[in-house]
């Protein structure tokens, strides 16, 4: 990755920028992308909306051990937006390396800029001159997730495992592309100064505006994460073939089945999050069908050689480029997905031809929304029985395949990183 924006260069507005970032990102989820809409951030000169990106992206990727050192130096809890100046305080000094004497000015500067925080910007002070004393340990595996979500992974993967898939939170991710025609991977590959993956996604360490890279105006690529791609090649559409892609914003999947010269329905109940599915089609100059509607609602009465359903699911294993999921799901999450998520796979059955193929897949880490959904959905719908997956089948990490025969992929199975997913195949009977 190019390096970070100079923090010498970004004053108070970058800071106060980040401020109003953070906060998003920690509201709610989906807090982030709302965020970066922000006026505060769109009114920035583009260095400094990036530093002030990157500054908000250093704090979530270590929010549990920068709170664990602001916990051991704080008396009581501080209000909100103390708490959050000094989160971004520490994330400067420690993570972006900005000289001292900066991080802590800027910080008291921006609980001076509040009649609310003002009387409260000598405790900014006096706690990050503490820590910068004794800097704290930003890197321990243990607190880099939340605690409840630490302890789940714990008891589905093992210790070593969950150390493992947490390990990942901190770093920053390479960008994984998908090609609109894979026999230009390697020449790809040597324009970005990247690698090729198993599979055929190119993988580069460049930074800055992906649209000013080689191939992007021409329509050569668009960014996908390794694993992301995985789903849609173990359909292995044919050209002519009939594909439902369900769910289908913000549109990889759609654009792999286009580009494989399939004939493309794209499903989205978002007419928002479909834009982007739209923009990319043209700029690939690919084609398919794109259908507002909720997928349990669609009333069309169409059937298709082969349906994917990539379900709304706690997408907690995309915490390598969306950190703050981490943050803002909540236990009660994941059962109302996995609830939606089975309602979902019923009506994706439906589209499904005699003989067809069906793959389900979440970029979830949890295991509601994986093997037990599969299994559940096979025991009350006997036309369909599982199609097992082999080793390395659609560029998959061997570490993956299940006993089952479906993908439990994790964040650590692919050397410098992957999203989680789990991905399952089936067969309708004929």
């Amino acid at each position: 990755m190019s390096p970070e924006p100079s923090a010498d260069v970004a004053g108070l507005p970058a800071r106060a920028a980040a401020l109003a970032l953070l906060t998003a990102a920690l509201a709610r989820r989906g807090g982030i992308d709302e965020g970066l809409s922000h006026p505060a951030l769109k009114a920035l000169a583009p260095r400094d909306r990036a530093f002030a990106r990157a500054l908000v992206m250093a704090t979530l990727r270590r929010l549990g051990p920068i709170d664990s050192a602001l916990q051991a130096r704080l008396a009581k809890p501080p209000p909100d937006r103390i708490v959050q100046i000094l989160r971004l305080g520490v994330a400067q000094a420690f993570v972006l390396k900005t000289p001292v004497h900066a991080a802590v000015g800027t910080a008291v500067d921006l609980a001076a800029a509040d009649n609310g925080s003002r009387p409260l910007k000598g405790l900014v002070n006096a706690v990050l001159r503490g820590l910068t004393r004794e800097p704290p340990r930003l890197d321990d595996p243990d607190q880099l997730a939340p605690p409840w979500l630490y302890a789940r992974w714990r008891a589905a993967f093992g210790e070593a495992e969950a150390r493992a898939v947490a390990g990942q939170i901190a770093d920053e991710p390479a960008t994984d592309l998908s090609l609109k025609d894979p026999a230009e991977a390697d020449r790809l590959a040597s324009e970005l100064e990247g690698e090729v993956l198993p599979g055929g996604a190119v993988r580069t360490a460049r930074g800055g505006d992906v649209s000013t890279w080689p191939g992007f105006a021409e329509g050569r690529w668009w960014v996908q994460d390794a694993s992301a791609a995985v789903p849609a090649r173990l359909l292995a559409v044919q050209p002519g073939e009939t594909v439902l892609d369900l769910c289908a914003a913000p549109g990889g999947k759609t654009l792999q089945f286009a580009a494989a010269g399939a004939r493309v329905t794209a499903v989205d109940r978002s007419a928002g999050r479909l834009k982007r599915v739209t923009e990319n089609l043209a700029r690939t100059a690919l084609s398919a069908e794109v259908v507002t509607a909720d997928a349990t609602q669609w009333t069309d009465r169409r059937r298709f050689d082969a349906v994917l359903l990539d379900a709304p699911c706690s997408a907690t294993g995309t915490f390598r480029r969306h950190p703050d999921v981490l943050w803002a799901a909540k236990p009660s999450d994941i059962a109302t997905l996995a609830a939606l998520q089975s309602r979902l796979l019923d009506a994706a059955a439906r589209r499904v031809k005699p003989d067809g193929r069906l793959v389900y897949c979440v970029c979830s880490l949890e295991s509601e929304e994986g093997q037990p959904q599969v299994e559940a959905f096979l025991a009350r719908t006997p036309e369909f029985v599982l199609d097992p997956i082999a080793a390395g089948e659609g560029g998959a990490p061997d570490a993956s395949l299940t006993r089952a025969g479906t993908l439990a992929i994790l964040p650590h199975h692919r050397t410098g990183g992957t999203d989680g997913f789990f991905v399952a195949r089936m067969r309708r009977r004929s």
